[in-house]
């Protein structure tokens, strides 16, 4: 027996508008809400839970999911570039100097950076948020600004 609809379509109409800005943060905004709807699929055929804080088990859900989703794209992108004839691809989309840079980021810095200067969270809550220690925020957002002001200042 699953969780009960009712509460899923609570939580979803309650977090999803932030858990798709979450997500776009993390994987894009073209698959975002597909990423949101998938982990509500989940949790409806998942065996009964038992969630104190639905808010941060859903953003460890979409984290994790985005993880997955990142690591899958990032193993089809190397496929892919074995095969592609190099005298031929192109890359024809734009993307400006900062979505540049975050791009380089890992989804668990980005997730970091999202929580922190767009959800305008303490790193003890965006700990909480992810499931992770209040040092792993600190070390991640650390890493993240690093290299962020590495992409976007250049080598000195």
């Amino acid at each position: 027996m699953g969780v009960d609809i009712g509460e899923v379509e609570e939580c979803y109409g309650k977090y999803a508008p932030a858990l798709v800005r979450f997500a776009a943060t993390l994987i894009g905004p073209s698959d975002a809400e597909d990423l949101v709807a998938g982990v509500m699929v989940v949790l409806l055929d998942s065996p009964e839970l038992s969630v104190t804080d639905p808010q941060n088990f859903l953003y460890r859900s979409v984290t994790n999911a985005a993880r997955r989703q990142w690591r899958a794209t990032e193993r089809r992108i190397r496929r892919e570039a074995l095969t592609a004839p190099l005298d031929r691809y192109e890359h024809h989309e734009f993307i400006p100097e900062v979505a540049r840079a975050l791009i380089r980021l890992s989804p668990q810095q980005r997730a970091v950076i999202h929580l922190t200067y767009w959800e305008d969270l303490t790193p003890p809550m965006v700990a909480a948020r992810l499931g992770v220690g209040d040092g792993t925020v600190r070390r991640q957002l650390a890493r993240a600004r690093r290299r962020l002001a590495e992409v976007l200042d250049g080598p000195a």
